[in-house]
């Protein structure tokens, strides 16, 4: 069966792009031009990524990120006009995995889109990871904390993940890019993002320590 992407734009021109390119490589893909379109494609079939416009007719972006993560952790790349940096941690902030700024090649879509959907592959992996009182299922989807359940995104399993794999160890910001979003310096507000909401959401008996200016420890 072919992943199936969901492509969420209000501009008939970028959506015949994106549809034939992502066809073209493989990918099944549905079409929307509102918010309130996409989000009941999202809540009557299962994708393997979104591809999301914030200004959109009706409901806008903003309110389908918000919307679509009380019902479903399916990755959302963002594709928006709008490159300032509080766009970009607004979006990440409410649930967004990724931001590609317009206008973008053809080939970095492609590769972000390939990046999200590996990312939530990655928690099928068979592996049960434990560092202290913390522990991952290996099945994916939540961590065990001192034997209670954490629910997470698949962009937080990921970047959980690498900080786990390198517990004790400082992962630069570099690092932790490039494993978790497929690429280096430059974004690294989307650490502060979701490195803030993992410690929100495990608490103090887990400890993510920042390094100002180089990276993230996981202390155990």
């Amino acid at each position: 069966m072919p992943e199936r992407v969901l492509v969420v734009d209000d501009d008939p021109n970028l959506l015949r792009l994106v549809e034939a390119n992502l066809r073209a490589r493989g990918y099944a893909v549905d079409a929307a031009a509102s918010g309130e379109a996409a989000l009941e494609r999202l809540r009557a079939a299962g994708y393997a990524c979104v591809l999301l416009d914030l200004m959109l007719p009706g409901v806008d972006g903003m309110t389908v990120i918000r919307e679509a993560r009380t019902f479903c952790d399916v990755p959302i790349v963002v594709m928006s006009a709008l490159g300032e940096e509080e766009r970009k941690v607004e979006a990440l902030d409410l649930g967004a995995d990724d931001y590609l700024v317009k206008p973008f090649g053809v080939a970095e879509l492609l590769a972000r889109v390939r990046a999200a959907i590996r990312r939530y592959g990655v928690r099928g992996s068979a592996e049960g990871l434990r560092a202290g009182v913390l522990e991952l299922d290996p099945g994916g989807g939540y961590a065990l904390v001192e034997g209670r359940r954490v629910r997470l995104t698949p962009m937080e399993y990921a970047l959980l993940r690498q900080l786990v794999l390198g517990r004790g160890r400082t992962l630069t910001h570099e690092e932790l890019l490039d494993a978790v979003w497929g690429r280096g310096a430059g974004e690294d507000h989307y650490l502060h993002v979701y490195v803030g909401r993992l410690r929100r959401k495990l608490g103090p008996s887990v400890a993510i320590e920042s390094l100002p200016g180089t990276g993230y420890r996981l202390d155990v």
